[in-house]
């Protein structure tokens, strides 16, 4: 980041959050899928790779993923021989210092940690090379302390980690509104709480929390317990588009395998018309997908409820990740936010163009 102090603070934060998972994974806030989870690479090797790796979150805002590397694989499938290896991350932060340290080649992420990461790096780690995902986070509280949103000050809000989306989507609204906080510290008008987003329900639960901004399906999920939503965060946003979650991929990686990543994008395209097609299996094969990275799958109702909240896309969004930037300067996590160059759509668009579907728009962004 830009000044010393919030540096400091989200690398912090980010190793404790990070911690538990340290001492039985593989590092970064993540852990390694089981390699017979993943689908088998068959064919001929993409520009001779025997292996890509690629992260991802175990949510729904994450349905390409969930859905392209799992049963359907039709990622694998555009990859031949290529052997996906697959990481799990908690949190965006966790998967920029994976994507830093070369511990993964891309990752699905949200616009916050890419354009933190971005800016801390001087432009120089990462570009946006495809879109996956607009809305699916919410404003969710305990109807009985929350009524509205004139009764946030005073109490207890969550977010999944200091610097993530949904962090800054929080602070710059209770900036907006003249609620001041701490973005170090998450101290002030309202107490903004950083915590593993799979203990985000049960603390709600159990009284600790009076509401969490939070993206699908934990927003889902608490209101099974009891929550309310409050706010959707599509009704922040014209037309209620906002990018939630977009491919990154390592420039190193983009220049030394562009094939690789253009073959990674097209399953990404071709997923995304699965899922769009085909909605009710697309449900079914993210709860599979869910259980075999968590444990568990979702109840049908909240299943039901957080697919409902997100929408699938190829396009990124570009402008509003600009809106983002801006947030992140007004919360207090940067004092200059970085986006020229950010993303490189040509892989995009040339696949876009063969499957007879519009350019997206890179909103100026692009690589010059």
């Amino acid at each position: 980041m830009s000044a010393a102090r919030p540096r400091a603070a989200l690398r912090a934060l980010a190793a404790i959050a990070a911690l538990p998972l340290l001492l039985t994974a593989c590092g970064y806030g993540s852990q390694r899928v089981p390699e017979n989870t993943a689908p088998v690479a068959r064919g001929e090797k993409v520009d001779g790779l025997d292996k890509v790796r690629i992260g991802f979150f175990a949510n729904a805002t994450h349905a390409t993923p969930l859905v392209g590397l799992g049963s359907v694989g039709l990622v694998q499938k555009e990859l031949g021989g290529t052997q996906v290896t697959p990481q799990i991350f908690n949190t965006g932060p966790s998967a920029i210092e994976a994507l830093n340290a070369n511990s993964v080649d891309m990752t699905w992420i949200g616009p916050s940690p890419a354009i933190n990461g971005y800016t801390k790096s001087d432009g120089r780690n990462l570009r946006i090379v495809a879109g996956a995902t607009s809305g699916g986070a919410s404003l969710v509280v305990n109807p009985d302390k929350i009524k509205s949103l004139d009764d946030l000050k005073g109490k207890r809000i969550a977010t999944p980690q200091i610097g993530n989306t949904q962090d800054v989507a929080l602070l710059n609204y209770l900036a907006g509104n003249d609620l001041k906080v701490n973005a170090e510290t998450g101290k002030g008008d309202v107490s903004v709480v950083r915590q593993d987003p799979k203990e985000i329900p049960t603390t709600f639960q159990q009284g600790g929390l009076d509401g969490a901004w939070v993206p699908e399906p934990t927003a889902s999920t608490i209101v099974a317990k009891g929550g309310k939503v409050l706010l959707d965060e599509k009704d922040l946003w014209k037309d209620g588009a906002f990018v939630t979650t977009h491919l990154v991929v390592s420039q190193k990686f983009l220049k030394e395998h562009p094939d690789v990543v253009e073959a990674v994008v097209r399953g990404s395209v071709k997923t995304n018309k699965w899922i769009n097609a085909n909605p009710d299996k697309a449900k079914k094969n993210v709860n599979a997908s869910l259980e075999t990275y968590t444990g568990r799958s979702l109840p049908d109702d909240v299943l039901d409820s957080a697919f409902k909240a997100i929408k699938v896309t190829d396009d990124p969004l570009a402008s509003t990740l600009r809106d983002q930037a801006e947030h992140s300067v007004r919360a207090g996590l940067l004092s200059d936010a970085k986006t020229d160059s950010i993303y490189d759509l040509s892989l995009l668009n040339k696949v876009l163009k063969a499957e007879g579907k519009p350019a997206a728009d890179d909103a100026g962004l692009g690589v010059k």
